[in-house]
């Protein structure tokens, strides 16, 4: 019995010892009073455990079994109907009080948060970016920007954004033809923030005009415009660069649009990009912004 009591006192030491090698400085009593609480939390959890283990054991040694055995039995097997230990029901008892009070006072649930902590550290961190580029060249927007398109958008759009074989917009050139077509006919309202007006499917009626605009738009604005794009310049400008609050810049990949879709997401006729709100701040959104126009020079 004494060699199990040594080799428990034993455990301990070696757990805690192992605990501050592998943490490290983690664990500085005083410091920080919620590692304080962890590292004593640990240390009763496995006294106890080792206490209770080594009494039981003991028991199960010399103790006998007594007292009035039920009537059920199985086998000739009973159980007998005797209390439970008093130091079992204590320590359930206990464990109950414990919890609560770990639940509303020993763990600061109202005065700590490790996801407070990273929002704040991460605003902190922001604040700091936008006021060290509060106002960057072109040059300084193209390099972040491709660094952050190659992380961001990358695994999507390609390397070279090229869309990957079709699986993706291919960045290369602001708007295809048969985007152009989808949009007439099925319209587009999932920019009801930045464009509340949206766009109403079918604004053209007749394929003719449809390809003819679809080509115009698609082929970057070059050549005669067809008559059929008056219906279009309304909302979008004569020279297709759009209007704030009424219809988006179809020309180019403007700061507007690029941060729209980041922000929004967007349904095309590949499927549904996902929303990126909140995963880059309006500097970042704009830096990648001017990587895309960048491609297209």
């Amino acid at each position: 019995m004494k060699s199990m009591v040594i080799g428990g006192i034993i455990l301990i030491i070696a757990l805690i010892s192992g605990t501050y090698y592998v943490a490290g400085d983690a664990f500085s009593f005083g410091e920080d009073y919620i590692n304080d609480l962890t590292m004593l939390a640990a240390v009763a959890i496995i006294t106890i455990t080792v206490f209770v283990a080594l009494k039981y054991v003991n028991q199960m040694k010399n103790d006998t079994a007594s007292g009035e055995l039920a009537e059920d039995n199985w086998d000739g097997i009973g159980e007998y109907k005797n209390p439970i230990p008093t130091g079992w029901g204590l320590a359930f008892i206990g464990t109950l009080v414990w919890l609560f009070w770990y639940w509303t006072i020993g763990y600061p649930t109202n005065g700590f948060s490790q996801i407070g902590q990273y929002n704040e550290e991460v605003n902190e961190y922001n604040s700091r970016f936008s006021s060290k580029w509060e106002n960057p060249s072109n040059e300084t927007l193209v390099a972040m920007g491709e660094s952050t398109y190659l992380v961001q958008c990358a695994p999507c759009h390609g390397v070279d954004a090229e869309g990957i074989n079709g699986k993706a917009h291919n960045l290369t050139n602001r708007i295809a033809k048969n985007q152009v077509e989808y949009v007439i006919k099925n319209g587009a309202n999932n920019f009801t923030e930045a464009y509340p007006a949206g766009m109403p499917p079918m604004m053209l009626t007749d394929q003719a005009d449809i390809d003819a605009v679809a080509s115009y738009v698609a082929g970057g604005f070059k050549g005669e415009q067809p008559a059929a794009y008056s219906v279009c310049a309304s909302c979008h400008g004569a020279d297709g660069k759009g209007m704030p609050y009424v219809g988006p810049n179809i020309v180019e990949y403007d700061n507007a649009i690029v941060s729209t879709v980041l922000e929004n997401g967007k349904k095309g006729t590949i499927g549904m990009m996902p929303s990126f709100k909140g995963r880059l701040n309006p500097t970042q959104e704009k830096a990648v912004a001017a990587y895309i126009r960048s491609l297209g020079e």
